[in-house]
């Protein structure tokens, strides 16, 4: 059953990888969508693939690349578009 995930990451989350180490986690369990950083120092991204995988993504949020310090993870559940062909950085 495929899934989409709304996450909003805060913390110490820019500067530290952890967009391009999200699309690396993201590529090898085959999920699609987007990351990218805000203006507030968070980083936001829609994850869709199967539910079980974009699970897993949301849990390496709750940590992030080794210099993150993530404080705080939001996830907004809702149905998977189909628009996505691959996940990328925005």
């Amino acid at each position: 059953m495929h899934a989409r995930a709304h996450v909003l990451v805060k913390g110490q989350v820019q500067g530290v990888f952890f967009r391009a180490s999200m699309q690396r986690e993201a590529r090898k369990r085959q999920v699609v969508g987007w990351v990218r950083n805000l203006s507030d120092g968070c980083v936001e991204a829609v994850v869709e693939g199967e539910r079980e995988q974009v699970v897993k993504i949301i849990e390496y949020c709750r940590k992030g690349p080794s210099l993150a310090d993530v404080t705080e993870v939001k996830v907004t559940w809702g149905d998977a578009s189909g628009c996505y062909k691959t996940f990328r950085v925005v």
